[in-house]
């Protein structure tokens, strides 16, 4: 196990210090639960803890991380917190624990993690966030890698007063926790403000959370259907909820009478846009996250300037695109 120089105890009190820590943390073996095994190596060990690992995005994010780490000569543990703020601060302790070189957190709340980072920054260890920033004031995060996100929000937008004429009912389910997200309904809000300025007859109607997951989503929408049965589209803060607020659409027999505009791009929610049961989608491009989160990495380490800030551009996917998309005919032609 690599302990760096300034997580490292001097002479024979450090051996027994650290003999002493591995009986109380299991994570000196990486058996934390939801952890990879930690590697004995003397390389630099990164410890990542994501929103979560049953989404495909965060999937591809820790792909990618995994390949350019490997790429860099590093080793990685990577632990999800399932959206539990309480199980991803006790993966930082153990990465603190461990002695890891640094820390890339995509917090599940983005204020509430700040206790965490602080604990970070006290052990001197360097801190990074992928996809989702922190918002906690007086702590210290050397650089934020994710999608242009308010950029995103207004892409959305556009595609919503493209989808219903400028003229309409519009419901938000929200996941309002995170920074992202807030990001996301920000430019949202603010191109519908700019339409209605220009004369666009368009109203939010109601704003549910239903924290980035399908099954809750679904249940906002289905509340947000009985309260407004003349609501003409949805803005889904990602695919998950997209397609669980197309599932209550369809259960209340309204299928391609409200439009959905969703934010992610996975492979399920591409084949509901190709469908028709998507209006379109606003694409993210997690690979270019978790690879440039690793590398920003590197740079630290080597002592080169990093950027506080590095922003990917997103772009609007519709049902054109999704017939063009050479992917998604692979999928199809493979598929049992």
């Amino acid at each position: 196990m690599h302990v760096p120089s300034h997580y490292r105890l001097t002479g024979w009190l450090a051996v027994a210090a650290l003999g002493v820590s591995c009986l109380f943390f299991t994570a000196c073996t990486g058996d934390s639960p939801g952890s990879e095994s930690a590697s004995p190596s003397n390389r630099p060990l990164i410890g990542v803890s994501l929103l979560t690992l049953t989404h495909p995005f965060f999937q591809d994010v820790a792909d990618a991380m995994e390949e350019e780490a490997a790429a860099q000569g590093f080793d990685l543990v990577i632990n999800s917190c399932e959206f539990d703020i309480a199980r991803q601060n006790n993966q930082v302790s153990d990465f603190i624990v461990q002695g890891v070189d640094a820390i890339v957190l995509a917090p599940c709340d983005s204020r509430a993690v700040g206790t965490s980072i602080a604990e970070a920054n006290k052990a001197g260890i360097p801190v990074f966030t992928a996809d989702i920033a922190a918002l906690a004031e007086g702590i210290e995060v050397v650089s934020h890698i994710a999608t242009d996100n308010y950029e995103g929000g207004r892409l959305a937008a556009e595609a919503v007063l493209e989808a219903i004429g400028r003229n309409g009912k519009i419901a938000i389910i929200d996941h309002p926790e995170v920074e992202s997200v807030i990001q996301r309904t920000k430019g949202f809000l603010e191109v519908l403000d700019q339409a209605r300025a220009q004369g666009a007859r368009v109203e939010v109607v109601a704003r549910l959370p239903g924290s980035g997951l399908k099954d809750r989503a679904f249940r906002a929408a289905e509340d947000i259907l009985q309260a407004h049965p003349d609501l003409d589209a949805i803005f889904a803060i990602n695919d998950d909820t997209a397609l669980g607020a197309v599932a209550a659409i369809e259960k209340a027999g309204k299928a391609g009478k409200i439009q959905v505009i969703g934010f992610d791009g996975t492979l399920e929610a591409r084949r509901a846009i190709q469908d028709g049961k998507i209006y379109a989608d606003v694409i993210q491009h997690p690979l270019e996250i978790g690879k440039m989160t690793i590398r920003a990495i590197a740079s630290y380490m080597a002592g080169e300037t990093v950027q506080s800030e590095t922003l990917i551009p997103a772009t609007l996917y519709r049902q054109e695109d999704a017939r063009q998309d050479a992917s998604l005919q692979q999928a199809a032609a493979t598929a049992p």
